[in-house]
């Protein structure tokens, strides 16, 4: 349940993670895409939405039953986030953003045979791992300062979010029955600068991304680590002269860490 709230908004910081404990497997395997935008400059209704393919092997060891045992058990979720807000000027290039969120996840054990192991070992019943399911809601928010200063020599992003989503489950597995405490506070910036070089009639762009995550409420340390930070580099192609519908494309590589994390990512983005 605490695992998927690290996928509830768009965040480049979670969008691609993949933590290994000392072996060649990834225990937790995480991937979004999302995004969000207003629906025009003279409507500012502002819509979001992210969808999250989360794959988790935790290990049972001592303590079930009179005895212990050490078995993977694979689970895989799927999470989907929609988000809707307004925007309220503070500045031309200010807004505070109110955004109403809503979340549905579920969740499957793909190793039945786990289940069976552990009983024949411990004489435990451990049902959810045979067949079991968890399915999950949300209802929450966020609020968003967002700021923008677009000049011909520099493009400026800054956001500044706080979202807060409690889940819980419903039409689940007696075993895994119960809910969480989903808060974030993050900053995210981003610089885009035209280079000399063109393409498509246009300049070709350097990116320089960051960003960092405190994790609040109960994903604060849920994972070994209350914080996750991005720094970011990459170049983004402007396609507006030849394609009405995707306007830029970036490709940003980004190298994250954390308390006893680090590591490296690609993001791939659209702007249309």
């Amino acid at each position: 349940m605490t695992i998927t709230g690290y996928s509830l908004t768009p965040d480049v910081t979670t969008g691609s993670l993949s933590i290994r404990n000392g072996g060649d497997d990834s225990d937790l395997r995480m991937i979004s895409l999302g995004g969000g935008d207003r629906i025009s400059a003279n409507f500012p209704l502002y819509l979001e939405g992210t969808m999250a393919i989360n794959r988790y092997n935790p290990t049972f060891i001592d303590g079930i039953g009179s005895s212990s045992a050490t078995v993977p058990v694979h689970w895989n979720s799927v999470t989907g986030t929609g988000g809707i807000g307004w925007d309220f000027p503070i500045t031309d290039e200010l807004r505070f953003r109110p955004i109403a969120k809503v979340m549905l996840g579920h969740l499957e054990s793909d190793l039945s045979i786990a289940s069976r192991v552990i009983q024949n070992r411990t004489g435990v019943d451990m049902q959810f791992l045979n067949g079991g399911r968890m399915n999950s809601y949300g209802l929450g928010g966020s609020l968003m300062l967002d700021y923008e200063n677009y000049k011909p020599d520099q493009e400026i992003d800054i956001e500044l979010r706080y979202t807060n989503i409690p889940v819980r489950t419903f039409d689940t597995s007696t075993a895994v029955q119960g809910s969480a405490d989903s808060q974030s506070l993050a900053i995210w910036a981003r610089s885009r600068i035209p280079t000399p070089i063109m393409l498509l009639d246009r300049p070709l762009r350097a990116v320089f991304e960051l960003a960092h995550t405190e994790f609040l409420g109960d994903l604060r340390g849920a994972l070994g680590f209350d914080s996750l930070s991005s720094v970011g580099t990459g170049i983004e192609l402007d396609r507006s002269a030849s394609d009405p519908i995707f306007s830029r494309i970036r490709l940003v590589f980004r190298y994250q860490f954390g308390q006893n994390v680090r590591g490296t990512s690609i993001g791939l983005a659209a702007s249309f």
